[in-house]
C-alpha cells in the first residue's frame, strides 16, 4: 500500500470513530449512550408505552413550539394536552 493510501485508510478510520455514536464532543465530556434494548426496559419500568399517531405537520409544529416554551419534552407535553383533554 502506497503512503497516500494508508494516511486515507487512517483518516477513515478516524472520521468513522468521531461519527461513531457515544463518540464525545470537545468540552461536552462522556456521555452514556443507552441501547435501544435498555431504553425500553427503562420505559417499561416507568409504564410508558409507545404510541405513534400521525398528525397534520402545523399541528406537530404548535405542539414542539409549545413543549420548547415550557422547557419540557415533547413526549410528556404531548402526555400533559391529552391528559387535559381527556378530563375535559
Amino acid at each position: 500500500m502506497k503512503k497516500t493510501g494508508m494516511a486515507k485508510s487512517s483518516a477513515k478510520k478516524l472520521m468513522g470513530k468521531m461519527v461513531a455514536p457515544g463518540a464525545s464532543e470537545f468540552g461536552k465530556g462522556d456521555v452514556a449512550v443507552i441501547d435501544r434494548r435498555e431504553q425500553r426496559k427503562l420505559d417499561q419500568a416507568l409504564g410508558l408505552v409507545p404510541f405513534a399517531v400521525k398528525l397534520n405537520s402545523t399541528l406537530v409544529q404548535q405542539l414542539e413550539v409549545q413543549a420548547k416554551e415550557r422547557g419540557i419534552e415533547l413526549n410528556a407535553f404531548v402526555a400533559e394536552v391529552l391528559a387535559k383533554g381527556l378530563a375535559a
